[in-house]
């Protein structure tokens, strides 16, 4: 299996040639790298005018391995290839690496790049990409390559602190400032050229250091923007995501490098992104399956509007005994949930389990959002919140099993979107039957997340080694023996007037399937579905985004100046024979002539099962589009001729003949469009979780959205 690594991009807020003459003092042996026994330039080349210098080295490793296995192997040292080439003109320095020992049972390649910042040329940036692929090492693959990763997460590490070390040194012997490269002054040059040299700029060191933090007033967080790629800078990371390793970083940078090329959408949060990799153990593989799958189901639910669009019934208002309280003493946000207060029951029978869901997905929400400001707030990254529980008054009445059953429910949803969200929970007061009530939901959570639990029976939660030692004593609330007023509803009994039927809860009981901007649409054998677009200023854009769940369709937009007239009956009432299931009345009338009274103004798009597909096409003229789904067969169907009654019986009784999809659409004027204007070139793959044959597309393109 190959190895890969993808550094953050460091910054140095010193000017390159500085950079540059600490990074040379590394050679030909650092004594900050135990592991760097030596090396020796085997060529150097330099152009003629002195602005490219390359430079190749062989350099002596020793590898902190067990003496047996490099008995085994035959070797104390292992020898690398390096070549470094330096632009002086440019200002860059590429270095190569390639491993020279067991070469052909394993291949070790490294590429780091020093670079000005995109936006201060007073400042260094540094990133590297490094992978291992270890094809054989004498049947101990997996040590081997254990021990590589080891050694190579500890070098990385010591990057910055032995540039830092030789700056410091640099600084010692009087060395503030080294001047840029200038190309050599022949005779007979030109007075610009000449004028070119005598300008070019000298950077002082105690400049870089003193005067260029102003530029910087949020902090290392902001060197990041306008960057290549929008790569992540490793202060960002360490200040607003905490510290992780050299392969942690690296997986976090791929995972995010990898929705910016493949997700044609909203790209999460690295905050969000990160939670993912932490529930897989930074697998990034099995993170990105699940990060995938969630963002389907956002995307299906827009749960990124949810706070914005959702308003809580007035009876949840009274009767849900939860709110947020302040934060514990490491910053989270603390959120309180009195269930022993609750009326679960009540609140099941009068709203529903789609509103109860929907309230926990709006507190994990607004945990979310609690949590980057508490991050701004406090200084340090917070990436998680507390929870509080009050059991007191839990009893049998609370395990009532339509209640549990919606419980389980919204458990299940949220260990799905939600991972690595909960830093701790606090149940107090756990009266005889709470064990019960564990028994039943613990098998629905995470093991990680189990062990964040710390249960108190009776008043176990006061004094030393209980409540204080999570909350701050000032704001214990005033119902657990504190003296803060705590603002969370008190409960009580639902009124049993506010009841709904069996019947009214069912019929709403997949409302948040339902309720949603996508829309169903089927396509038979013979009845293409059509929707109609009317555009009444040109230059607007017409956007797309739907998934195959069902069949093979083709998708084709069309133009007409005239308004199309749809048939009053459908094709099968037209002929006296009554309708056996809806049949798409088809918007093109049989009378029309492609080209005459319409044209096609994108061409015809073939979409597999399981397919996503988004695009967008910029009208240039205003009058009727028509969007067309068209069941992929034989091309004999032109798209003017109407479904003949052979093939809508065919499609009503022969389920293969019928083909399903979930759509949405949008118009936006062209001032507000910020996609992409390649339209239906740009945006295929097969990224539905729709259907249990999901396939990548082999026509998938560079732009698509995220293929599984």
């Amino acid at each position: 299996m190959v190895q890969e690594y993808q550094s953050p991009v460091r910054v140095y807020k010193h000017p390159f040639e500085l950079i540059m003459a600490a990074y040379v003092r590394r050679f030909p042996k650092c004594p900050l790298i135990s592991v760097f026994v030596d090396s020796e330039i085997i060529s150097e080349n330099q152009s003629q005018d002195g602005s490219t210098l390359v430079t190749e080295r062989r350099c002596v490793i020793d590898i902190d391995a067990p003496r047996l296995l490099k008995r085994i192997a035959g070797v104390d040292y292992l020898y690398f290839i390096q070549k470094n080439t330096l632009n002086r003109r440019d200002r860059t320095l590429r270095i190569e690496v390639h491993n020279e020992t067991f070469s052909s049972r394993v291949i070790v390649r490294e590429c780091c790049n020093y670079t000005v910042h995109p936006e201060n040329e007073d400042w260094t940036c540094f990133e590297q990409t490094a992978s291992l692929d270890m094809k054989s090492f004498f049947g101990f693959e997996s040590t081997a390559e254990k021990i590589a990763m080891k050694q190579y997460a500890s070098s990385i590490k010591k990057g910055k602190e032995i540039i830092e070390y030789y700056l410091r040194e640099l600084e010692e012997e009087g060395v503030t400032y080294i001047p840029r490269w200038t190309p050599p002054v022949a005779s007979g040059a030109s007075r610009l050229e000449l004028l070119r040299a005598s300008t070019a700029r000298t950077i002082p060191l105690k400049g870089a250091k003193n005067g260029l933090d102003s530029k910087d007033p949020t902090g290392p967080t902001e060197l990041v923007v306008g960057s290549p790629d929008d790569k992540l800078d490793a202060d960002y990371i360490r200040r607003y995501l905490g510290d992780l390793t050299p392969l942690q970083e690296s997986c976090l940078i791929r995972l995010r490098q990898w929705l910016q090329e493949n997700h044609k959408g909203k790209i999460p949060k690295d905050q969000h992104v990160l939670r993912f990799l932490r529930a897989r153990d930074f697998n990034l593989d099995k993170a990105r399956e699940f990060l995938c799958q969630s963002l389907t189901w956002r995307k299906q639910h827009q749960v990124d509007f949810l706070l914005d669009t959702w308003e809580r019934p007035q009876l949840l208002q009274d009767y849900y005994t939860g709110g947020w309280h302040h934060h514990d003493r490491d910053g989270r946000p603390l959120y309180i949930l009195r269930l022993g207060q609750m009326d679960t029951k009540g609140l099941v029978r009068a709203l529903g389990e789609e509103v109860l869901l929907r309230q926990v997905l709006s507190i994990n929400e607004e945990g979310l959002r609690r949590c980057e400001e508490n991050t701004r707030v406090f200084g340090r990254p917070i990436s998680c919140w507390t929870c509080l529980v009050d059991l007191e008054g839990l009893n049998m009445r609370h395990l009532w099993r339509p209640g549990v059953k919606a419980l389980l429910r919204i458990i299940e949803v949220v260990e799905a979107n939600y991972p690595e969200t909960l830093g701790r929970l606090l149940i107090l007061r756990a009266p005889r039957v709470f064990p019960v009530l564990w028994t039943l939901v613990s098998p629905l959570i995470d093991e990680n997340t189990r062990k964040k639990f710390l249960v108190y029976a009776g008043n176990d939660y006061q004094g030393p080694g209980g409540l204080v030692d999570y909350i701050d004593k000032e704001i214990i609330p005033d119902f657990l023996g504190g003296d803060c007023m705590c603002d969370i509803p008190e409960g009580g009994t639902v009124p049993k007037s506010l009841y709904r039927t069996a019947e009214e809860l069912e019929s709403e009981e997949n409302r948040l399937l339902t309720d949603s901007i996508y829309k169903s649409a089927s396509i038979f054998k013979g009845a293409p579905y059509e929707m109609l677009i009317e555009i009444t200023e040109a230059s607007s854009v017409i956007t797309w985004d739907f998934d195959v769940s069902k069949g093979d369709v083709i998708f084709r937009i069309y133009h007409s100046k005239r308004a199309p007239q749809p048939p009053k009956k459908d094709a099968l009432g037209a002929h006296g024979i009554t309708s056996l299931g809806v049949v798409n009345a088809q918007l093109i009338d049989k009378s029309w002539v492609l080209g005459k009274d319409y044209s096609m103004v994108e061409k015809a798009l073939t979409c597999r099962e399981g397919e996503s597909v988004q695009g967008s096409h910029v009208t240039r003229w205003h009058g009727f589009y028509i969007l067309q789904w068209r069941f992929h067969s034989s091309p004999a169907c032109t798209a003017s001729s109407l479904p003949r009654v052979d093939d809508v019986l065919a499609s009503l009784q022969v389920s293969s003949h019928k083909c399903k999809i979930m759509y949405y659409t949008e118009v936006l004027a062209s001032h507000d469009f910020r996609g992409s204007m390649t339209s239906l070139e740009s945006s295929h793959s097969g990224f539905s979780q729709l259907s249990a044959a999901t396939t990548s597309s082999s026509q998938s393109h560079a732009s698509s959205t995220i293929s599984r």
